[in-house]
């Protein structure tokens, strides 16, 4: 019996700073960023209590490009990914690993600065190992090795958003 199972993240949150943008030896984007979810609830006095989650997000190729190019701190944006740890070994030779949310679709959902209504979005069109800037180790990210296909190729919508929708 084959048993299936999904990895699958779907996050609203701000961003708490501005996308850090690099690019991989390959010439491919890559953006990182926090992104803050919050949390409201009554404690068991009737409190009201407020957590906020940071969550660590990263793109690749025209994704990391338009997150790179539109979107900035404080921006309330909905992002669809999934969880990828990652293991690598700081300064003083520990193991260390690093949980992340790879992102495939992001979409912002706050009105721009213009005044006008958000709703611009960009979604990578090609699914897991074939996700354009895909990587499956930190080796992979230094040596700018990708597997998958070129995110040349993906049919991926203009990530410029359109003033001409009337909503």
């Amino acid at each position: 019996m084959h048993k299936s199972s999904m990895n699958k993240v779907i996050l609203i949150g701000r961003l708490g700073q501005d996308p850090e943008s690099r690019s991989l030896p390959s010439g491919d984007a890559v953006a990182n960023f926090s992104l803050a979810t919050n949390e409201i609830y009554n404690d068991k006095t009737g409190q009201q209590k407020d957590i906020t989650e940071w969550h660590r997000c990263v793109a690749f190729g025209k994704t990391a490009d338009y997150i790179n190019n539109y979107i900035r701190k404080g921006r309330q944006v909905y992002v669809e990914g999934r969880l990828k740890t990652r293991k690598w070994t700081d300064r003083d030779n520990q193991t260390r690993y690093t949980t992340e949310v790879n992102v495939d679709i992001v979409m912002l959902l706050d009105r721009r600065e213009d005044g006008q209504s958000g709703g611009s979005d960009y979604q990578s069109r090609t699914q897991d190992k074939t996700r354009p800037g895909y990587s499956s180790s930190v080796d992979d990210l230094n040596s700018g090795s990708k597997s998958g296909k070129d995110y040349n190729s993906a049919s991926a919508m203009d990530p410029k958003p359109n003033d001409d929708i009337p909503f």
